[in-house]
């Protein structure tokens, strides 16, 4: 059979890891494994392979020879070959089953939908734990192949890959835990639950950018299609009612949720919408990637309380009543305002008169003076203002600078001024 035109994974691999390109180095994380030289390999004692290796983007269409990979690659247990230009299966085969310690593979964005993967090249998979074929356009014929090929899958990519339907894999596949399935278009719930059956050890579900539109399942349904579920991603799905998030509660082992840009919380303030995502979904430890402590559960809980209070009877949600029950009927929060005052009332004293005045304290002393110059028949040149604090222990205080606002010396209803005719 010809070999196919372009450059081969063991070309590539010996331009990238050169001694000229990439020096043998030592020190914690930085393992470099130089094989024995094998016969008729004149690159060998030249090469210096880490056991992650990261050949993306380099224009790969074919494997090379499979005595060279076997030779090179026996300890490597990462491999990145994304972005390149693999179209066939069988030479994807020719690399991976030289490399018998392979953990991670990273196939995304060669197009190898062109071609069918069968069994036989698939059983070459068996060892990998971590496969990503993110816009691979990869069929679920073949992900079924890789699924039934591969015992020990736990996380599984298939991102950009425009699914807008599922197709129920023949067996089910027991072992993966991670789906990251983002970026498709898959709008029906139908669709999703296959993941379900298909999948039904799975632990965290990554669908965020799917317009998924609602949720179609019973409770009970729920529960036993995702019974391990601990993490869901819904980011910019198209979820627009609470009956749905309401339902996120039916995953028994839910812990963590992520739900940002989703059509429901758009009309909300950035406070009531994680508050009240708090108070619905109980069982939630994290929410949009933050941890959800005891303090703010409770504080979510009682805003929901008083956020629903004054609804209608038909339109407030059973959540609410169930944490009335926890909580008691509560009082809505006093509205305190915050702002400075901008006025106080204070007596006046001069000579023997009292007056009480209301004055403002975003005015100066000099200001004030020209208002009291009427009061008490004194030019303000010629006029001496002291302030008593109802509360000091040291007397009256001189207001002696003109320019100096009554706000900063913190007068307060029902203090005390002073005039005084200036002694000449």
């Amino acid at each position: 059979m010809d070999q196919p035109s372009g450059r081969s994974f063991m070309q590539v691999l010996c331009e990238k890891y050169s001694p000229e390109n990439f020096p043998y180095r030592r020190g914690p994380g930085m393992g470099v494994h130089v094989p024995a030289t094998p016969q008729g390999s004149p690159m060998k004692d030249r090469l210096n392979l880490p056991s992650v290796l990261v050949l993306n983007s380099c224009g790969i269409t074919c494997a090379g020879d499979e005595n060279e990979i076997a030779a090179f690659c026996a300890h490597v247990f990462e491999l990145d070959l994304s972005d390149n230009k693999l179209e066939d299966w069988h030479e994807v085969s020719k690399i991976v089953s030289n490399v018998p310690h392979l953990e991670f593979l990273n196939l995304s964005s060669n197009p190898l939908s062109l071609s069918v993967l069968e069994r036989s090249c698939a059983g070459s998979f068996a060892g990998v734990r971590k496969l990503v074929l993110n816009n691979s356009k990869a069929s679920w014929e073949t992900v079924h192949t890789i699924l039934q090929e591969l015992p020990d899958l736990e996380e599984l990519f298939l991102c950009l890959n425009d699914y807008e339907t599922v197709s129920c894999s023949p067996v089910c596949c027991q072992s993966l835990k991670l789906l990251h399935i983002t970026d498709n278009n898959l709008q029906d719930w139908t669709e999703i639950r296959k993941l379900g059956i298909m999948f039904p050890s799975l632990d965290t579900l990554i669908l965020a950018n799917n317009n998924l539109t609602t949720i179609e399942e019973s409770e009970d349904s729920l529960a036993r299609l995702f019974p391990n579920l601990r993490s869901i991603n819904l980011h910019k799905s198209g979820l627009h009612c609470w009956e749905d998030i309401d339902k996120l509660n039916s995953f028994p082992k839910l812990e963590e949720v992520k739900l940002l840009g989703i059509p429901l919380l758009q009309s909300y303030t950035t406070e009531e919408r994680r508050k009240l995502l708090i108070a619905r979904l109980p069982s939630i430890t994290k929410l949009n990637g933050s941890i959800v402590a005891d303090g703010e559960r409770e504080d979510s809980e009682r805003f929901f309380i008083r956020y629903y209070m004054e609804y209608p009877e038909e339109e407030v949600p059973f959540r609410y009543h169930e944490l009335v029950t926890k909580y008691g009927k509560l009082e809505p929060l006093a509205v305190v305002d915050l702002r400075p005052q901008s006025s106080v009332k204070v007596e006046v004293h001069f000579q023997d008169k009292v007056e009480e005045m209301s004055i403002r304290l975003d005015q100066t002393v000099a200001e004030l003076k020209k208002h009291l110059k009427t009061v008490v028949q004194l030019s303000t040149s010629n006029m001496l203002l002291f302030y008593l604090d109802q509360e000091a222990p040291f007397g009256p205080e001189e207001m002696k600078y003109s320019s100096r606002a009554l706000h900063s010396y913190g007068i307060r209803d029902g203090d005390k001024i002073y005039v005084e005719p200036r002694m000449k």
